[in-house]
């Protein structure tokens, strides 16, 4: 039976017959790794099934299904979540790099493009700025996210002194696990109104609860399914507001889809709304397991906020756990983010001089984590429970005495 104090902070869910099939697929596994590999709920395999059905059933006409129907219900479950005033605003995309390079591509290409970014990014923006300023394509000024507690008004001061064509910053950043704490306060720093300014909501959509509405028209925000999400790949997104009437040079058919049936001579047609950020074919099943994860919380009354209390109560509860048994690596003080430090997502990062030796060590238990260079991540999620963070903790304890 679920503990009470689980039962307590999400109703009357019993959130682990949810994933009954990622969890029975392997039952010894302890799988701390919600961060980077999220489990799918049960939902999700009937909605895999559907798309496939869809594709027998409709042939060429699936793209109408999935345009009319699917797509539109996924765009209205991502404004209901971070509290967009137009699900119109949203296209999606099989990972968020795709929508990057098409913002990139909107900018004047005959100087270099400046940009201001931090150094705690995912590899794909910080690999790509890095490879443009390798050719002299892109100035780029980057922030440093430590010390933590001064992070937001350095880059604030940064951004305010203009001159940019691109402002990129994660709402939680992926190597330490520490969230920005205001991100209107950061878009409002960004006077230049020619500044683009994009936020990366990988490890904050669907994990942080996220009130967009005060800065909707301002920032372009991109995130998917993959992580919290509990879609899987290829259901990427990106919120593009209505003040950057954009034609990105790197562009598919659809970008236009609606006028497809129409002579394309003249100027490139863009279809409006986000819809103009769309990109070229994709495999739409990752949009009908989306929809599928999406409709479970809200059948299930669970909402975002609750999942980001019960997962910061595992956290708590996995590092007490720990700290019964001292004879392992993973102290208090090696935490990047002090557990005290609210201001965090949904996994805890261990600074270890030997992290990836340790990760193996704990594969070898089968306990699941992972490693960014020196450092370790722990990543809860809704399918863990008390009795889990209690497991774990011996676990992890055991496996690195």
């Amino acid at each position: 039976m679920r503990p009470a104090r689980d039962r307590a902070m999400l109703g009357r869910v019993n959130q682990k017959a949810l994933f009954s099939r990622f969890l029975s697929a392997a039952p010894r596994r302890l799988h701390l790794a919600a961060h980077s590999h999220h489990y799918w709920p049960d939902v999700t395999l009937e909605a895999q099934q559907t798309a496939w059905l869809d594709a027998a059933l409709l042939a060429d006409e699936k793209w109408e299904r999935v345009f009319g129907q699917v797509l539109p219900s996924c765009q209205q479950h991502v404004a209901r979540i971070l509290n967009l005033p137009d699900p119109a605003s949203i296209a999606f995309g099989p990972n968020t790099h795709e929508f990057l390079v098409r913002i990139l591509s909107s900018f004047d290409p005959r100087r270099p493009h400046k940009i201001l970014t931090t150094d705690g990014e995912f590899h794909s923006a910080a690999r790509q700025f890095a490879r443009l300023e390798e050719e002299g394509l892109a100035e780029i000024t980057r922030v440093s996210t430590r010390p933590f507690d001064t992070f937001e008004a350095r880059f604030r001061e940064a951004a305010a002194e203009g001159g940019f064509d691109l402002a990129y910053v994660s709402h939680v950043f992926f190597d330490s696990g520490f969230a920005v704490r205001d991100l209107s306060a950061i878009a409002g720093a960004v006077r230049d109104e020619a500044t683009v300014i994009v936020i990366d909501g990988y490890h904050g959509f669907c994990a942080l609860p996220t009130d967009l509405s005060p800065i909707a028209s301002r920032v372009f925000y991109v995130s998917g399914g993959y992580k919290y999400a509990m879609a899987g790949e290829g259901c990427c997104f990106v919120h593009a507001p209505d003040c950057w009437v954009m034609r990105p040079r790197a562009t598919g058919w659809m970008a236009s889809f609606g006028a497809l049936a129409q002579a394309q001579a003249g100027a490139v047609p863009y279809a409006s709304g986000g819809a103009r950020m769309m990109g070229a074919t994709f495999d739409p099943s990752g949009l009908y397991r989306l929809n599928a994860a999406m409709d479970l919380l809200v059948r299930e009354s669970i909402d975002i906020g609750a999942i980001h209390a019960h997962v910061h109560a595992l956290h708590a509860r996995f590092v007490d756990g720990l700290g019964r048994h001292p004879e392992h690596p993973l102290k208090p003080e090696a935490l990047v983010v002090p557990i005290r430090e609210t201001s965090r997502g949904h996994f805890l990062t261990y600074e270890l001089p030997n992290a990836a030796e340790v990760q193996a060590r704990l594969l070898d238990a089968q306990i699941v984590t992972d490693v960014r260079g020196n450092r370790l991540r722990f990543g809860f999620a809704l399918y863990h429970d008390s009795d889990d963070a209690d497991e774990a903790a011996e676990r992890v304890a055991a496996a690195l005495a």
